[in-house]
This record gives structure tokens, sequence and C-alpha cells, in this order.
């Protein structure tokens, strides 16, 4: 029996590429909701409760709203948006972070998709702090290129449009006034005790990411070596299809771009520098581990299906 979904948010930017995701397969029923009635509530609690599985590609309040619709217990949700990522009762939509994050996610009824900054941020601190090398109390800082596409359709048409601002001709550094709504999950998830101070940086591409921890090595607890910090790192993620951390030196130029993994659904991580002082890197695309195909990876889990359907690796 074919697996009904809903994508309730479908005409957004994680919508749409969720939808893209869903291309070819044969194991799954998209319950379509008519254009007319997208912000209706009563056919949208229709359809969620006529579902096996409801995405919420939606604002925050939208999203709490959704929750608030379901009777069928059968129900099973799948968050993209802000709204559930630190609460109770939620899956982190983060597999490869642990043996219970991939339990939490293949046996939950209400699964929140890590946000696209705190996944690279997350993937790069989590096992530092959980192997002891990171002390909980340090105070850390990153910084984190990325795609205009991550600022959803308005963005998008800001960039693309005719006759638009020559500020969007240079990066440009936002959350300014470090509120930004994902400093919440990266403190929580990762155990950190403060916040981290974070600056995201969008520029003049589609999509891709790159978040950087710098890290000096005395902060660790041992102070360990660059190529110790490597192995831990490659150690924690081993077996893990979504999540590769790269050999020391495979940045190869010198250089690391944003949008190098344009396009694809996993996550490689980089260590460069010195003993001295490091820099933890994580390349990925913001639609794809960053969004949607994260999205699409916890579903099939879920499922039961291989983690890897329908997605890009």
């Amino acid at each position: 029996m074919k697996a009904k979904i809903f994508i309730d948010g479908s005409e957004g930017t994680t919508g749409l590429r969720i939808h893209e995701r869903f291309q070819g397969r044969e194991d799954i029923e998209l319950l379509t909701i008519a254009p007319e009635l997208r912000k209706d509530p009563q056919e949208r609690k229709r359809l969620i409760n006529a579902s096996d599985f409801t995405f919420l590609c939606l604002p925050d309040a939208a999203a709490r709203e959704a929750v608030s619709m379901i009777e069928n217990d059968h129900v099973r949700i799948i968050d993209p948006s802000t709204a559930h990522r630190t609460e109770p009762g939620w899956a982190y939509g983060f597999p490869e972070l642990s043996t219970n994050h991939r339990q939490a996610v293949e046996t939950g009824k209400r699964v929140a998709v890590p946000g696209c900054h705190a996944t690279g941020f997350i993937s790069l601190v989590y096992p530092l702090i959980a192997h002891g090398v990171l002390p909980a109390d340090t105070p850390v800082s990153c910084f984190s290129l990325t795609g205009y596409s991550g600022g959803g359709k308005k963005m998008i048409a800001d960039y693309e449009g005719e006759g638009r601002s020559p500020e969007l001709d240079a990066p440009r550094i936002y959350g300014l006034g470090q509120q930004h709504k994902h400093l919440k999950e990266m403190q929580a998830i990762t155990g950190l005790e403060k916040p981290p101070i974070f600056s995201p940086i969008v520029a003049d591409y589609y999509s891709g990411m790159l978040v950087s921890l710098p890290l000096f090595g005395e902060m660790l607890k041992g102070a360990p070596s660059m190529k110790a910090v490597w192995e831990l790192l490659a150690a924690h993620y081993a077996g893990q299809k979504f999540v590769k951390v790269l050999p020391l030196g495979a940045e190869g130029s010198g250089m690391l771009s944003g949008n190098r993994r344009s396009g694809w659904d996993g996550l490689e991580i980089f260590v460069t520098g010195n003993d001295q002082r490091m820099v933890l890197s994580a390349s990925f695309d913001n639609l794809g581990k960053g969004a949607s195909g994260a999205a699409v990876q916890c579903l099939n889990l879920m499922m039961g299906c291989p983690e890897e359907t329908g997605l890009a690796l």
C-alpha cells in the first residue's frame, strides 16, 4: 500500500523541492490541494488527517496551527519550519548525530527538520562535545556562506529580478543583532552552555552552503592535533551515507566554494589549518541536506525504506 503524503505549503521553495524529489517514486501517493484552497483551514485539515505523513513547509505560526488540526492519531508530521526543533516530544531530524537520533526519527510521530545553517554548525560541534573534546562552556563562533535561495521566494525574486540593487552584487552579512532563528537549536542540540556568535553571509549564487567553525587548539581538551580532531570526526561519522569527513588536504586548491555541493543531498566535512588554529567546515546544499533533502531522508527512515531513496548522493 502506498504511503499518502500531503505537503502543506507545497508552493514554497522547500515544498517545491520536496515535490521534485518524489518524481518517479511508486511507493507514495501525493495528496494535492486545489490552488484556491491552499490557505483554507478546513481543506488543509481534511488533507492532513487523510495523510500518513504531512510535511509542514510553512511559517512557524502556520506550522503550529497545522499540528493543532490533527485528529487522526495515525498521522505523522515532518516539519521543516523553525516551530518545533527544540520542542519536547519532537525528534530532531539529524539521524547521523547518534544512534538515539536515528531511532527517534525512525519511530517518531513528530519530526522536526534541522535548519540549514544549524545543520552545518551542529555537524561540527556535536561530536566534539559528545566525545568530551570541546567543553560545553567554551565560547565559540562560526560564519556561514549561503546562496540566496535560502531566503525563499522573496529573496530569490530580489536577486533574479531586473534592476536589482547593486548591493546584491557583493556578499552580505546579516543576522547582525545576534538573534538569528537558528541559534536556539544550535545551542540546544549541541549542548553548548551559551549560543555561539553567528555570522551568516548571503551571496550572489543560487544554492549551496559552507559553514565554518574556527577553533584554537588550546580550546580543546588535551590540545589535540588537527589530525586527532579529524580522526574523531571521521570515526563519529564512519559508515554514514549522507555525512562524509573528507581526508586531510582534500580541499586541494586551498579554497572552498559555497556552491561546490549545490544539487547534492549529502554533507561533507573538511578539517583545515594547523595544530594551533584550525577551521572545521561543512559543505552542503542549503536546499538539500539543509532543507528538502533532509526532510525526504527523514520520511524514508520513518517509512522504513532506504534513506537515500529519491535523493542525490
